[in-house]
C-alpha cells in the first residue's frame, strides 16, 4: 500500500471530466438556436446557451435538464425513475454553476482522495449526493434540482466528523473545529436564497457527517500492529487500534444511516408530503423577504456551491489542521 504522501488523486480528476462532459452533452441535446431565436454566443452553434432570463447561469432549458435526468419527486415516484436521484448529481444548470462546483470539488476531493484513497472518498461522495437528493425530493415537489453540491456539502460534512473521530490524533483541533463549523453556517445560510436548493445541501452535508464516522476512523496514536514489526520484543504490549468512542460513534452512525435512508425513501414511495408535517421546514431552503419571494418563476433549483470562498477557506483550513507527527514504526490500515 502505498504511503499517503505519494498517493495519487485519479477519482476526483475523474469526477470532474465526467461532469464537464455530461454538461456538453447536456448543452448538445439542448440544441438552442433549433428551440429559439434568443441564445447566447451563438460562434457555439448547437452549444450556445438559453437566454439570460431563462438561464443566467449560461446552461441549457430547464426541459432539457428534466429530459437529461434532473431530480423530480413526481417522475421519481409516479414514473418508477429513480435513478434520477443519482443522476441528477451529474448535472448542472449552466457553466458558473459547474465552474463553481467543480472548482469546490478539486479544493475539497483531491487532498481527501490522497488521504484515505478512491473507494472511501467515492462511497462517500455519491451516498452524501444520494442522501441529499433523497431529502431534496421529499420536501422540493414541484420544481426539479440538479447539481453536486450535495455530495460536496457531504465531503464538508465528513471533515468534521473525521475531526471528531479521530480528535486524538489532531494538533490545533479546537480553531479547526470552529472555522469548520463557521464555514458551514455561512454557506447552509446563504441556501435560504431563492433558488438554491438547501435541502440537497443538508442531506448531504448529514449524510457525509455520518459516513464521516464509518469510513474515516483512524487507528489511534500509538497503535502498532505487532506482526511485522522487526524491533518489537515478543511481549510487548500492544495497544487497541481504536478508541471505545470512535466503536461507538461508528455503530452509531451506520445506525442512523440505515434508518434515515430507509426512511426517506418510504416516505417518497409513499407519497407523504412531508411539508404538511413540517410546517416550518421550507423555511430552511427559502426565507421570503421584501427582496425576493419563494415562489419564483424559474422552474429549476440549482444546488449551488455557494462561494469560491467558502471552497478556498475548507482548503485552507485543512492545510492548518496538521496531524501530529506518527513515530516510524506506527502503522495503521487506510485503502
Amino acid at each position: 500500500m502505498p504511503p499517503r504522501a505519494s498517493r495519487i488523486s485519479w477519482l476526483i480528476p475523474l469526477f470532474v471530466v465526467a461532469n464537464v462532459i455530461v454538461f456538453i452533452v447536456t448543452m448538445y441535446v439542448n440544441n438552442c438556436p433549433k428551440n429559439s431565436f434568443n441564445c447566447r454566443l451563438t460562434f457555439l452553434k448547437r452549444l450556445s446557451f438559453e437566454s439570460l432570463r431563462d438561464n443566467p447561469l449560461l446552461g441549457p432549458s430547464s426541459e432539457t435538464l428534466k429530459k437529461m435526468g434532473a431530480l423530480n419527486s413526481t417522475l421519481v415516484v409516479k414514473k418508477h425513475q429513480g435513478w434520477r436521484l443519482i443522476s441528477c448529481m451529474w448535472l448542472h444548470a449552466g457553466v458558473l454553476h459547474l465552474l463553481a462546483n467543480m472548482i469546490c470539488l478539486l479544493l475539497i476531493g483531491i487532498r481527501l482522495e490522497r488521504e484515505f484513497g478512491f473507494v472511501k472518498i467515492g462511497l462517500l461522495y455519491l451516498l452524501s449526493g444520494f442522501g441529499g437528493s433523497l431529502l431534496s425530493a421529499l420536501f422540493i415537489q414541484d420544481r426539479i434540482s440538479v447539481g453536486a453540491s450535495g455530495a460536496l456539502f457531504g465531503l464538508l460534512g465528513a471533515m468534521v466528523s473525521e475531526l471528531i473521530t479521530n480528535w486524538s490524533i489532531y494538533s490545533n483541533k479546537i480553531a479547526a473545529l470552529i472555522t469548520l463549523v463557521i464555514i458551514i453556517g455561512i454557506n447552509l445560510a446563504v441556501g435560504i436564497l431563492p433558488h438554491v436548493d438547501n435541502f440537497a445541501h443538508i442531506g448531504g452535508f448529514v449524510s457525509g457527517f455520518l459516513l464521516g464516522f464509518v469510513l474515516l476512523m483512524r487507528p489511534q496514536l500509538g497503535w502498532v500492529r505487532h506482526q511485522g514489526h522487526a524491533g518489537m520484543p515478543g511481549g510487548a504490549p500492544v495497544k487497541s487500534r481504536h478508541k471505545i468512542y470512535q466503536i461507538v460513534l461508528l455503530i452509531v452512525a451506520v445506525l442512523l444511516l440505515v434508518a434515515g435512508y430507509s426512511t426517506a425513501i418510504a416516505l417518497l414511495y409513499k407519497e407523504v408530503d412531508v411539508n404538511k408535517k413540517c410546517s416550518w421546514c421550507h423555511y430552511l431552503s427559502c426565507v421570503p423577504t421584501s427582496h425576493w419571494n419563494c415562489n419564483g418563476s424559474k422552474t429549476f433549483e440549482c444546488e449551488v456551491c455557494s462561494s469560491l470562498s467558502f471552497c478556498f477557506s475548507i482548503f485552507s483550513a485543512s492545510l492548518r489542521n496538521r496531524r501530529r507527527p506518527r513515530s516510524s514504526f506506527l502503522l495503521y490500515d487506510s485503502f
